[in-house]
């Protein structure tokens, strides 16, 4: 059985700091060796209703983490716990 993702990127299409979030988070899962994935806000009205003014929203271990921007230290530190 496959572990759950630690990681979980909320995006929406056309969201340039989507973009970046993306590039950072899936660099520091990939030196870390943990599995992350991403979900659409405009894929599902709850997290449209909740985090439209946020994205990109990250979790870690399904807590909120960052919103707006991923700071890759304190990612890693998240991670390290």
């Amino acid at each position: 059985m496959s572990q759950p993702p630690r990681i979980i990127l909320l995006t929406r299409p056309g969201c340039h700091l989507c973009d970046e979030a993306r590039a950072v988070i899936a660099a520091v899962a990939g030196q870390a060796g943990v599995g992350w994935a991403e979900r659409d806000i405009t894929e599902s009205p709850d997290d449209l209703a909740a985090y439209a003014d946020m994205v990109p929203v990250t979790f870690v271990d399904g807590v909120q983490h960052d919103f707006w921007r991923v700071s890759e230290g304190r990612l890693r530190a998240a991670l390290a716990r």
